[in-house]
């Protein structure tokens, strides 16, 4: 198909859904199943994770590959730079173009518990702007996306130097913005009026985690810094023993969401889904 940026001001908001490779490798013979099932649901895109540090990047190739070519998805892979040199992201970038991969989603990513603070340090790439601006200068034709964060990245000093990093990606080659997931739709809708204010026109889709099991929130929560507001947590404590009612009431939070963001004119709607392309049927189906 080519740029997923062209899907966007279609009239309506994007629909895509996030793929990891598992660790198990059991699993990991599943996944196949798992893509084939997501074609029948027929999103505009799936983004496939890569792993800090390239940790399952043989693995994520091998999906992206399937993913695009066997399943004929349209495929975002996110490469992250915090354990690349520039040669090792050529290479990686150069398998991805060899597989037909044309879009990128391009992320610092966390540091490898193996890298040394030199090697941290001393690292070709320190922010994820500085990848995106290589990526796009290296003129193999990707389209790049980045991320952004309705709540601030815990690196982060202030909202505005958050803001000001955020912008500097898109200067530096980001088409597409996805956002951190968060369960509130306030501060998704506040990044994004701020964001336009400093003139950032890249579309943004809004990044929604379905919460169908109460250790799954604690998990969540942990990894992206967002807030849980007494709307969820109530669902938890109230259905959190019970897992039937749990994935009702945990998918039907996350519909209202969606459906919220929708009457809000969002860009897209991109769902965590937890490699369970179930989740992705109910919520399109709904919204």
């Amino acid at each position: 198909m080519g740029s997923v940026a062209d899907l966007y001001g279609k009239g309506r908001p994007v629909r895509s859904c996030e793929i990891y490779p598992p660790k198990k490798e059991e699993e990991f013979l599943n996944i196949h199943n798992k893509l084939d099932r997501l074609a029948e649901i027929g999103p505009d895109f799936v983004s496939i994770t890569y792993g800090a540090g390239g940790s399952n990047a043989g693995k994520a190739i091998d999906i992206a590959d399937y993913a695009k070519n066997k399943a004929k998805l349209e495929v975002v892979s996110h490469i992250t730079s915090v354990g690349f040199s520039r040669e090792d992201l050529s290479s990686g970038l150069k398998r991805f173009k060899e597989i037909g991969i044309e879009n990128v989603l391009a992320l610092r990513g966390d540091r490898p518990k193996n890298m040394t603070d030199e090697q941290f340090d001393s690292r070709d790439f320190s922010h994820a702007n500085e990848m995106a601006e290589f990526i796009k200068t290296s003129n193999m034709g990707f389209t790049v996306l980045g991320a952004c964060y309705p709540h601030r990245h815990p690196e982060s000093a202030s909202d505005e130097e958050d803001l000001l990093n955020t912008v500097k990606k898109v200067e530096c080659g980001c088409q597409v913005l996805i956002s951190q997931l968060f369960f509130e739709n306030e501060y998704f809708l506040r990044l994004v009026d701020n964001l336009r204010k400093k003139g950032v026109t890249a579309p943004i889709s809004a990044g929604i985690m379905p919460i169908t099991s109460a250790k799954q929130l604690g998990t969540t929560v942990t990894l992206s810094g967002t807030t849980v507001p007494e709307s969820l947590s109530s669902i938890i404590s109230k259905y959190g023993e019970n897992p039937e009612d749990m994935r009702k009431y945990g998918l039907e939070y996350a519909v209202n969401q969606a459906t919220d963001l929708i009457k809000h004119g969002v860009d897209g709607i991109h769902l965590y889904i937890m490699n369970k392309p179930e989740l992705a049927e109910e919520i399109f189906k709904a919204i």
